[in-house]
């Protein structure tokens, strides 16, 4: 069990609610019985370098509880910790770990299927997977009617280590997508991890894969970093094209000045309505990045120069309304639903999503 401040109420903010949908949370499994290859030793260590150089020191977590996350530990750092739904994000990287690291039935399997509006479940594919793999978005849509599927251009396959959005195979699981109602696609293009190579996440692909197909939705995750600029040219020409700022999220408190560069820019080109938050849970908790991305100021001077606010509108939409649209969630409805739910019971939150909930006519 992992060890972290608890908070047990809906997260306020200058005392106002704040749903908060975690756009990007994993439950992973690094153990060392479950490597197969070297790749897998590089990668956790290379997700535990990026959780200690920003995370604060009492907050730390050292490598050995690092390398798992159990449905208790998710249940316990998300929902007692400002969190109200989450989205799962599988990385399966079974060329590195035997039973997978992240996969989608790992989490449908478990907390999914016992708390099933704490989760917003989302699938995967790869199309060096050929049929089968079609064959098997199909069946993540059928058993768990998923509506979106994340995608990670970098992972290895073989002799393969790495594929491309715009391809012809990939567009064959674009129209599978569009056929199923998998309508938010969600690819990895930021920095890179150990040992997989940089280029692969290149964001340059979403381009001709967003204009291709303007049904679906492209939530690209980690905004494209370091190619913020490739990102954003993208982006405000693509309008089904939006952002995810996890692991840009925990520079608000470690490079305070980077980030709110990073939000002005995010807000200059694509506007409030398609910002999106994540916390890229367990690399870091979502507490205090919540805390952090939601007490970020632009200075005057960006204020000037891109003619932009973050202001609490655009903290509301970034933290949990734009992401409830994307996935057709009725927030008051949902705020309902948690408050009668096992998990509000477990934590003593009931009574603030019912004050939360306004009352029925």
């Amino acid at each position: 069990m992992h060890t972290i401040l608890r908070h047990g109420y809906m997260y306020q903010y200058k005392g106002e609610d704040v749903f908060v949908i975690d756009g990007h949370v994993h439950m992973w499994d690094a153990t060392e019985e479950n490597i197969k290859h070297k790749g897998g030793e590089q990668f956790i260590q290379c997700f535990h370098d990026y959780h200690t150089g920003f995370t604060p020191d009492d907050r730390q977590r050292d490598m050995e509880e690092y390398r798992k996350f159990t449905p208790e530990d998710v249940k316990e750092d998300l929902f007692n910790n400002h969190v109200d739904v989450g989205v799962y994000q599988p990385t399966h990287l079974r060329d590195f770990y035997k039973e997978g690291f992240n996969t989608v039935d790992d989490l449908g399997q478990t907390l999914y299927q016992d708390h099933p509006d704490r989760f917003v479940l989302n699938g995967r594919w790869d199309p060096r997977d050929g049929e089968e793999g079609l064959k098997e978005l199909e069946r993540q849509k059928e058993e768990y009617d998923i509506m979106g599927a994340k995608v990670y251009t970098a992972e290895w396959k073989g002799d393969s280590k790495g594929w491309r959005l715009d391809s012809d195979d990939a567009f064959e699981f674009l129209e599978k997508c569009a056929d199923l109602g998998v309508k938010n696609i969600h690819p990895h293009k930021g920095p890179t991890i150990r040992p997989l190579n940089k280029d692969a996440f290149d964001v340059g692909d979403v381009d001709e894969a967003a204009s291709s197909f303007p049904e679906l939705n492209f939530i690209v995750e980690h905004v494209g970093l370091p190619r913020l600029d490739d990102f954003c040219w993208i982006a405000t020409q693509e309008p089904n094209v939006y952002n995810r700022i996890a692991v840009a999220a925990p520079m608000a408190l470690g490079r305070p000045k980077r980030f709110s560069e990073i939000m002005a820019e995010l807000l200059f080109w694509l506007g409030e309505d398609r910002l999106t938050f994540g916390s890229d849970y367990g690399i870091w908790d979502p507490d205090w990045l919540i805390e952090a991305v939601m007490e970020t100021e632009l200075s005057d001077e960006q204020v000037e120069e891109y003619g932009v606010e973050f202001d609490l509108e655009a903290k509301k939409k970034l933290m949990g309304e734009n992401i409830a649209e994307l996935y057709d969630i009725d927030i008051e409805e949902r705020k309902k639903q948690l408050s009668t739910d096992a998990i509000s019971q477990e934590f003593g939150l009931g009574d603030t999503y019912d004050a939360a909930a306004p009352a029925d006519d």
